[in-house]
């Protein structure tokens, strides 16, 4: 009897911790873009949505600007209005540098050295009118496009591919610009 009753409550305590384990299914490596044209990348991107989080708390009217450098690196600019449209200016100044250079799709970013991040580009207009940045973790998801605004259209097809790469949409903010 007191055997069994040890049983039941080992088994009950080993059931407890397997729901508290989240298990979730491993996902498929993120896809990026077959290819880049740095020059046609650079310039003002508008930010139309993003995954939240904590350096961009706050941030309305966010865009970034990519500029060519002569040693093939890319200078990085972006800048936002802290707590609305007229608030104040922030700014964050880095650099980036492609990682992958038979696609230009995989780059690194650093903001303060020498600490860096993925900057992978997953989705991209045949135009260059759009772009979607991700990282390979699914940690982080921007979708940019060069205007202030996106038509419905458009940004419906990129939730689409956007799950197809087993991105969580729902979690996507969108900007106020």
């Amino acid at each position: 009897m007191q055997l069994s009753k040890g049983i039941i409550i080992i088994s009950t305590l080993l059931s407890f911790v397997a729901c508290a384990i989240e298990t979730t299914a491993p996902m498929s490596p993120l896809r990026v873009v077959s290819s880049v044209d740095l020059q046609k990348y650079t310039g003002v991107w508008y930010e139309i949505a993003r995954y939240p989080h904590r350096f961009q708390k706050g941030c309305y009217g966010s865009t970034a600007t990519y500029t060519l450098r002569e040693d093939g690196r890319i200078q990085v600019l972006n800048e936002c209005r802290k707590g609305g449209p007229d608030g104040e200016r922030i700014t964050a100044e880095g650099t980036a540098w492609v990682v992958d250079s038979k696609t230009n799709a995989k780059l690194k970013v650093s903001f303060f050295w020498p600490f860096s991040g993925d900057y992978w580009i997953i989705d991209l207009g045949e135009q260059y009118d759009y772009a979607v940045v991700g990282h390979p973790k699914r940690k982080y998801l921007w979708i940019l496009s060069r205007t202030k605004e996106m038509e419905d259209d458009a940004y419906n097809e990129i939730l689409k591919h956007l799950e197809e790469q087993e991105y969580n949409t729902t979690k996507l903010i969108r900007t106020s610009q």
